[in-house]
């Protein structure tokens, strides 16, 4: 048997975003888009800026459940540019019970920052509006 999983804290970004746009009703569900305009990120072992262009694909599914897809780049402060991948699961049963948990994929060029290819990610999410029109993501890997 092997040891329980852990976490261990990668980084912190603030991903500003524009408003919501809805796409219309699926079979699955009503679905929307939010385009990403920029950032920042800090951890430990990387940091730098969030690029405008990517977008967060929602749907919000006939049981209340909201699934996320969004899919950016980040562009260290050395000038590598790093693809996320970020599936987020939200569930708001109350106001004071919010469930905000997502796996985090990375697609990173050979060299500094190819751990992030062969390693398991976690994250969470926090709405920072209306104080700003962005998103705080923290990203751990699990070990």
């Amino acid at each position: 048997m092997s040891d329980a999983p852990r976490c261990d804290f990668v980084y912190e970004a603030i991903a500003d975003i524009e408003e919501v746009q809805s796409l219309g009703q699926s079979p699955v569900g009503q679905r929307y888009i939010v385009n990403i305009r920029g950032g920042e990120f800090k951890g430990p072992l990387l940091q730098g800026k969030i690029l405008p262009g990517g977008a967060d694909r929602q749907l919000l599914r006939p049981d209340g459940i909201k699934e996320l897809d969004a899919l950016y780049e980040m562009q260290t402060d050395d000038g590598v540019i790093i693809t996320v991948h970020n599936q987020v699961t939200i569930d708001m049963p109350s106001p004071e019970h919010r469930y905000a948990r997502s796996v985090v994929k990375f697609r990173a060029p050979s060299g500094n920052y190819e751990w992030l290819n062969r390693r398991v990610f976690v994250g969470t999410l926090e709405s920072l509006k209306p104080a700003r029109m962005a998103v705080k993501i923290r990203v751990y890997q699990v070990n």
